[in-house]
């Protein structure tokens, strides 16, 4: 099978995830740096001072993307390492290193795919405006994302404005899991509105400023099956879909929220002025979603203000995350996703495997289980672009083992395995696998191999140290 139009394959990871603070170019103070000090919130009260020193290693690791045939890296910019205090004053060192590692990227002819926002805010907003809470952040990001436009433009051509709005939203303010930990459901709302118009600000700049290439905004999705073959848990499941993606995707699309939203929750969900209903609309070039697993959904009237609950199907594997291995649903949801919204091209812009306890052994990391995993769910992939999904590019999470949020070091999800303490880096047998398939043609692939001989995968660098 042959796409119909260029694709990409690449890996993905964020900023405050494996950057460290860093040598080059420190950086300022954000919320998850704050979040980390709370005892209790972190998994072995690990934080990102260190994590992958990836602003040291940056060489280093674009060798690595190199050894493993990327065509494209997905990665974030960190706000804080930009702008210190989230507005004035520009940290040159700061915003200097992702000028070298764009220009690193592109001498090893890989394709940069830039996100502005994975997370990160500025502590500094978040202490005088209340971070994402207040109106003015969205216009600050905005001339944020117009500070990297005009700095890294030139060499960019794929954006994407903010990275999972659901968890910020969700995780940082409905159950106060993620930073900056609140527990206020109204307030979660509002700052999913407020990330909203971030969005839409930012590519209103990047439309007017005749910026080249195309842009949108990360979702991330399940999808939901019905438990049962009930109507009742039918419509339970469509309701679970609209209040998970359609929560952002359809004011990106149609302008408003979903009208199933706006009916359960009533006042809780904000309304759009005139001009920001203008704003959103249509604000994305693309379908940009991120996808690990899938729930069953039961019919639940009075459980929630949208009527349903969510479950694992008990009989699936799970991953290290405790999250069921579904590579089917993730041909159901690019499906869902394209018919729902204009049939724009989509991007896979996260989708991997967490483990535990990975170990480099005489220089190897047998990971057979991911290599499954990423495999299934390429073939998931296959079957909707065969029914008509127009995937551009796939992104595995995550080009490394790093600083799983709230998890600490303990999930490991990388294609290359990394020592926190030396910074030792090793391609683990997934690595070679899917360098191997991109190698021998992606799609085009007539047989992919099952697993690697990690005696005969050829050439893997193994140890890489500056």
């Amino acid at each position: 099978m042959t796409t119909k139009r260029p694709f990409t394959w690449g890996a993905a990871t964020s900023a405050f995830q494996i950057e460290g603070s860093g040598e080059i170019g420190q950086r300022g103070t954000s919320i998850w740096d704050v979040f980390c000090e709370i005892p209790g919130k972190i998994a072995g009260g690990a934080n990102g001072l260190r994590s992958c020193n990836h602003v040291s290693h940056y060489r280093d690791d674009v060798a690595l993307m190199k050894a493993l045939n990327l065509q494209g890296y997905r990665f974030s910019i960190s706000w804080p390492r930009v702008l210190p205090e989230g507005t004035g004053t520009v940290n040159q060192a700061g915003l200097d290193f992702y000028d070298r590692l764009v220009d690193e990227l592109i001498a090893a002819d890989i394709a940069p795919y830039v996100t502005l926002y994975h997370w990160d805010l500025p502590q500094a907003l978040q202490m005088k405006l209340g971070g994402w809470e207040h109106p003015d952040t969205a216009r600050h990001f905005a001339d944020y994302s117009r500070l990297i436009f005009d700095r890294i433009g030139d060499r960019v051509s794929h954006w994407f404005t903010i990275n999972e709005p659901w968890c910020v939203a969700y995780f940082g303010y409905f159950n106060g899991a993620f930073a900056p930990g609140v527990q206020d459901r109204r307030r979660g709302f509002q700052v999913g509105h407020q990330l909203l118009r971030a969005h839409a600000l930012a590519v209103a700049a990047f439309r007017a400023g005749g910026y080249r290439g195309e842009i949108g905004i990360n979702l991330n999705c399940e999808f939901m099956y019905p438990a049962s073959d009930t109507i009742d848990d039918r419509d339970a499941a469509q309701r679970a879909l609209i209040d998970m993606a359609g929560w952002f995707g359809d004011p990106v699309w149609f302008g408003d929220y979903p009208n199933e939203m706006r009916s359960a929750y009533g006042d809780l969900i904000p309304q759009f002025s005139d001009e920001d209903q203008k704003l959103v609309k249509q604000s994305i070039d693309f379908i940009a979603t991120n996808y690990y697993f899938s729930d069953l959904v039961s019919a639940a009237p009075g459980e929630n203000p949208m009527g349903y609950i969510r479950r694992s199907d008990p009989n699936r594997p799970k991953t290290a995350m405790g999250w069921p291995i579904v590579a089917e649903g993730l041909e159901s949801l690019l499906i869902w996703l394209t018919q729902r919204y204009g049939n724009l091209p989509v991007y896979l812009t996260e989708n991997g495997m967490a483990k535990e306890n990975e170990i480099v052994e005489d220089g190897f990391v047998h990971d057979p289980e991911r290599i499954d995993y990423i495999r299934t769910h390429f073939e998931s992939a296959r079957r909707a672009v065969e029914k008509g999904v127009d995937l551009r590019g796939y992104f595995v999470w995550s080009l490394i083992d790093n600083l799983e949020w709230a998890h600490g070091f303990a999930k490991r999800f990388g294609l290359v395995h990394c020592d926190f303490e030396t910074q030792v880096r090793t391609i683990k047998d997934s690595g070679l696998w899917y360098a191997d398939w991109i190698a021998r043609g992606g799609w085009n692939a007539i047989e992919s191999p099952q697993h690697l001989d990690s005696n005969s995968a050829g050439e893997r660098e193994s140890c890489m140290e500056s």
